[in-house]
């Protein structure tokens, strides 16, 4: 059965960052599909800064690097991994530094710019199945309400299914990925939430946050009020009002998640089990944060790993063959 909006397979796999910032001239390399298959993963997803494809005019579309993810479309389609393309940056909306200068929520000129942005990607992929590659509209929107994030979403949608009706599509929650959004149940979009909770633990001492705190953490996690938060916690809390949604015939799908690496290695992986154990039991895919990189499984540059060398990168093979139980 071909995925759906209300019905996604199993999908696992990673985030690749080859387009994740304006100023990285960095591609998206083959042999992380490879491996990725090599290794049994199924799913990339692709993070993207829409400057790394225009200039100062919003619509001024540089065709040499839209070749590039092109060419990341056609590695998925070579070693049978599902491309997901995502907007990190839209037009109107981020939640990295520096912020839009725009608001997509509330300004017409960003919303019809990051409009013409997928329906420019609909365009150009169309007759490539869904099997193959899905659209994520843009990462962890914030700052705004359901219904002025909803409109946009739907906006989006119908006209990207103008050009290609059966593109997959997929929304992220609101409140960075954690809230489901009852107000797209009616729109043809699967959602995406995120495993970043508790944030304490996944972004210890995580320079662009405020957390900092004197101890390492651990795991089952205390708050600072003394509540426990554990496995059944985390399918109470966090999986539960997402399960609700899908019963709306909604599809779901983890987006990010991933443990920042300054947190105990020890800690780390008791955690992931868990997290992994309970998306499992839901029956939901997902993609760590990242492949390459401080959450990743290569060049992860933690100091409490027995690396194994892997093609001249560091690999985390412990954590590679908990990711591959699950």
């Amino acid at each position: 059965m071909a995925p759906s909006a209300s019905s996604l397979p199993r999908w696992r796999g990673f985030n690749l960052l080859g387009k994740f910032m304006a100023d990285d001239e960095e591609r998206f390399r083959e042999a992380d599909f490879e491996w990725m298959a090599e290794w049994g993963f199924d799913f990339a997803r692709l993070p993207m800064d829409y400057r790394c494809w225009t200039g100062d005019d919003w619509l001024d579309f540089d065709e040499e690097t839209l070749a590039e993810i092109d060419e990341a479309v056609e590695y998925g389609r070579e070693y049978d991994v599902h491309v997901n393309l995502n907007f990190h940056r839209g037009p109107g909306f981020t939640v990295a530094d520096p912020p839009e200068e725009t608001d997509l929520w509330t300004d017409r000129e960003a919303q019809d710019a990051f409009v013409a942005h997928w329906e420019r990607f609909a365009e150009r992929y169309e007759g490539i199945p869904s099997e193959e590659l899905s659209f994520d509209l843009v990462n962890e929107p914030a700052d705004t309400s359901h219904g002025a994030y909803a409109d946009v979403v739907r906006r989006t949608v119908e006209s990207i299914h103008d050009v290609d009706p059966d593109r997959l599509v997929v929304a992220d929650g609101m409140r960075y990925g954690r809230e489901p959004v009852f107000r797209l149940t009616d729109v043809d979009c699967a959602q995406s939430t995120r495993g970043y909770d508790p944030f304490p633990l996944t972004h210890h001492e995580a320079e662009w946050t405020d957390i900092d705190r004197d101890e390492p953490p651990e795991w089952p996690h205390v708050t600072d009020s003394g509540k426990v938060q554990d496995a059944d916690w985390v399918y109470a809390d966090r999986i539960a009002p997402w399960k609700h949604l899908e019963s709306q015939g909604v599809g779901v799908h983890v987006g990010e998640w991933g443990v920042y690496n300054h947190t105990p290695h020890d800690v780390t992986l008791s955690w992931m089990e868990d997290v992994l154990r309970q998306w499992e039991r839901a029956g939901w895919g997902w993609a760590l944060w990242n492949f390459r990189g401080p959450f990743g499984i290569l060049n992860s540059e933690r100091d409490d790993v027995d690396y194994e060398d892997w093609h001249g990168h560091d690999l985390d093979r412990e954590m590679l063959e908990l990711l591959q139980e699950y």
